[in-house]
């Protein structure tokens, strides 16, 4: 697969399908990569629709340059960016996972006359600030006084610096209003442990528009991988494809 080369000389790696427009750019969510199961899923969809994808692996992550912990909200935000200026074609609708989700917005507040639709999946903006108070003391402590802990989840562990939640909080997007006249569907899963369920009404009260849906779905946890997750996240696309 190619790589984009940013202007720091590091490699992002991605995955272009050509095809017609609006193009389609799905956004993975934290610690994960461009293959999982609704990249690829989104993917056959995209092909079977004609249309153009881009999928890629933001710095730190799969096989794109650096170590996950060297990194922030801020590049990760510089990455989808890059990838919106530099590769993509034309006007695209952003699928955002989880972080990806909270990537999604921030792409849409800097580049709005470029993105015409966004599909939030167990979107997570601001999860920053949930990262931080579920912290015990003793690891609040560790990092601000030596300015990096180690956080495990399930069954993988990874680093964080403290300019990650310096960053996050920096980039907060449900601290003010956000208009957005454009199509916004947020699907979360009723049995995410995760992303709270009630995200997307925090979401809906802070963004103004009149095209916004929620779709929860009852029996879905925060992978939204099933065959159903999978199926409603692109019959979601397709109804917003129609609309552009």
């Amino acid at each position: 697969m190619p790589y984009f080369i940013n202007k720091k000389k590091e490699r992002i790696r991605y995955k272009f399908n050509n095809g017609k427009g609006p193009g389609i750019i799905f956004i993975h969510g934290l610690n994960s990569d461009m293959n999982g199961l609704k990249a690829v899923s989104i993917e056959k969809f995209a092909r079977k629709q004609k249309l153009r994808f881009i999928r890629f692996e933001c710095r730190g992550h799969g096989k794109s340059d650096g170590k996950f912990e060297d990194f922030t909200i801020s590049d990760w935000k510089k990455d989808l960016i890059d990838i919106i200026d530099n590769i993509a074609k034309g006007p695209q609708i952003l699928v955002g996972s989880s972080m990806g989700g909270w990537l999604m917005f921030l792409a849409a507040k800097a580049r709005p006359s470029k993105i015409v639709g966004l599909v939030g999946v167990a979107a997570a903006p601001d999860y920053i600030d949930d990262f931080y108070r579920n912290l015990s003391n003793k690891k609040k402590k560790e990092i601000n006084n030596k300015g990096i802990i180690r956080c495990s989840y399930n069954d993988f562990s990874y680093l964080i610096k403290k300019k990650y939640i310096v960053e996050g909080r920096k980039n907060k997007i449900l601290n003010k209003n956000f208009n957005w006249n454009k199509p916004l569907i947020l699907i979360q899963g009723m049995k995410d442990n995760i992303v709270k369920p009630d995200t997307p009404n925090k979401i809906v009260k802070k963004i103004k528009g009149n095209q916004i849906q929620i779709k929860l779905l009852k029996n879905s946890d925060h992978r939204l991988s099933e065959e159903f997750d999978l199926k409603v996240i692109n019959d979601s696309i397709l109804s917003m494809i129609k609309k552009t």
